[in-house]
C-alpha cells in the first residue's frame, strides 16, 4: 500500500512538473506565435519583402547591429564590476560570451538565459550561485529602473504628441484612464508583499520558506554590493553607455527607410525615443526573445506619427519592424552558435560540469 502511494505521489509530482514547464515555456511560445501570425496575416510576406527590397538601405541596419554587439560588451563590463566586488573574477571574454549566450537561450526558452549565465559563471568560478544570481538580478533591476526613468522623460518630452494621438483615439484614451485610475492596480503589489511577509512570519521553520530566505539573502548580497563596490562611477557610466547603444541602434535603423527617416526629420529625435521606450517596455511581455511584442510596440509608436507622413502606412511600419527584429534575431543566433562552441571548449579546458 505504501509503495503504491509513493508511486502515485511520484506520478503526481511528475505531472505537476510537466504542467509548470508547459506554463513557463508554452505561454511565451503561444504569445510569440500568435502575435507573429497577426503580423503576417495582415500583410503578406511577399509585400513586406517588396517594400524592404525597394526602400531599405542595409548599411544603416548593419551599423545598428554593430552597436548591438557593443552593447553586449558594455553589459559584460558593467557586470564584471559587480562580480569583482563579490570576489568573483571571471575573464572578460567569458563574461562577454555569457551575455551573448543569455540572449540566444532566451530566444528558445524565455527568461532561462539569465539562469544559464548565472549557473555557468558560478560553476566556472566555483562561486555561490545565489550570490552570482543576486548580481544578475541587480543587473536586470537597474535596467527596469532605467526604462522607468526613460518613460518619465519621454512622457515629458512627447506629451503633446501622445495626447494628440489619444484624443484622436478616444476609446484607447478611456481604456488607459480606467486602468491608471483603478484602485486594484495600485493596491495589488503592496498586498502581494504583505501576503509573502505574513507567510514567512507564520511559517519560519518551513523548509520552503527557509530555502527562499537563504536564496533572498544571497540575492541581497549580490544586490547590496553596489553600495560598497569600487568603481560605482564606472558602473553608472557603463549604464549610460549601454542604454545609449540600445537607443542609437534603433535611431540608426530609422534612416534605413525613407518614410521612417522622415519621422526623424519632421518630429525629431523624440519620436525615436517614444518608439524606443515602447519597445523596451514590450520586452517585459513573456515571449521568445521579444519576438512579436517588440514589432507591435514599434508599429504602435510609428502610428503616432503616421498622420503627417502619408508614406508611413501600416504595411510599411510592419515591414520596418519585422526587418529590425529579424536582423537582431539573426545576429543573436550567430553569436549564440559562436558562444556555445567556444564555451564548450572552455568547459573541457577548465573541467567545468555542464550547466543544468
Amino acid at each position: 500500500m505504501e509503495e503504491s502511494k509513493s508511486q502515485y505521489s511520484g506520478e503526481n509530482r511528475k505531472r505537476e512538473a510537466w504542467w509548470r514547464l508547459l506554463f513557463k515555456y508554452g505561454v511565451p511560445l503561444v504569445i510569440t506565435v500568435g502575435l507573429c501570425y497577426q503580423l503576417f496575416a495582415e500583410v503578406p510576406l511577399g509585400e513586406m519583402i517588396g517594400i524592404i527590397k525597394a526602400d531599405c538601405n542595409f548599411l544603416w541596419i548593419a551599423a545598428g547591429m554593430a552597436l548591438s554587439i557593443l552593447s553586449h560588451v558594455i553589459r559584460a563590463l558593467r557586470w564584471r564590476i559587480q562580480l569583482y566586488a563579490l570576489d568573483v573574477r571571471p575573464p572578460l571574454g567569458v563574461l562577454i560570451l555569457s551575455i551573448f549566450g543569455t540572449y540566444a537561450v532566451n530566444l528558445v526558452l524565455p527568461r532561462l538565459g539569465e539562469l544559464w549565465r548565472t549557473g555557468y559563471i558560478a560553476q566556472r568560478q566555483r562561486a555561490s550561485f545565489a550570490t552570482v544570481f543576486g548580481s544578475m538580478i541587480c543587473d536586470r533591476l537597474s535596467d527596469t529602473l532605467t526604462v522607468f526613468l526613460l518613460l518619465l522623460v519621454t512622457l515629458g518630452l512627447a506629451h503633446p504628441q501622445i495626447m494628440s494621438y489619444l484624443q484622436q483615439n478616444p476609446e484607447l484614451y478611456h481604456k488607459i484612464s480606467a486602468i491608471l485610475s483603478s484602485p486594484w492596480i495600485w493596491s495589488l503589489i503592496p498586498a502581494l508583499i504583505l501576503i509573502v511577509w505574513l507567510i514567512c512570519r507564520a511559517f519560519p521553520d518551513n523548509k520552503i520558506v527557509a530555502g527562499v530566505k537563504k536564496l533572498c539573502a544571497g540575492i541581497w548580497q549580490g544586490f547590496a554590493v553596489i553600495g560598497r563596490m569600487k568603481g560605482k562611477g564606472m558602473w553608472v557610466v557603463y549604464t549610460v553607455l549601454l542604454w545609449s547603444c540600445y537607443f542609437f541602434q534603433l535611431y540608426l535603423a530609422f534612416f534605413a527607410f525613407p518614410a521612417t527617416a522622415a519621422v526623424v526629420s519632421d518630429y525629431g529625435i523624440t519620436a525615436v525615443l517614444v518608439c524606443f521606450v515602447l519597445t523596451s517596455i514590450s520586452m517585459a511581455v513573456p515571449s521568445n526573445g521579444g519576438i512579436g511584442p517588440y514589432q507591435w510596440a514599434l508599429i504602435f509608436g510609428l502610428s503616432m506619427y503616421s498622420a503627417g507622413i502619408p508614406e508611413l502606412t501600416k504595411e510599411y511600419a510592419m515591414s520596418f519592424a519585422n526587418l529590425v527584429m529579424g536582423c537582431q534575431t539573426l545576429l543573436l543566433i550567430v553569436l549564440g552558435i559562436i558562444t556555445f562552441v567556444v564555451l564548450s571548449a572552455d568547459r573541457r579546458r577548465n573541467n567545468i560540469p555542464a550547466t543544468k
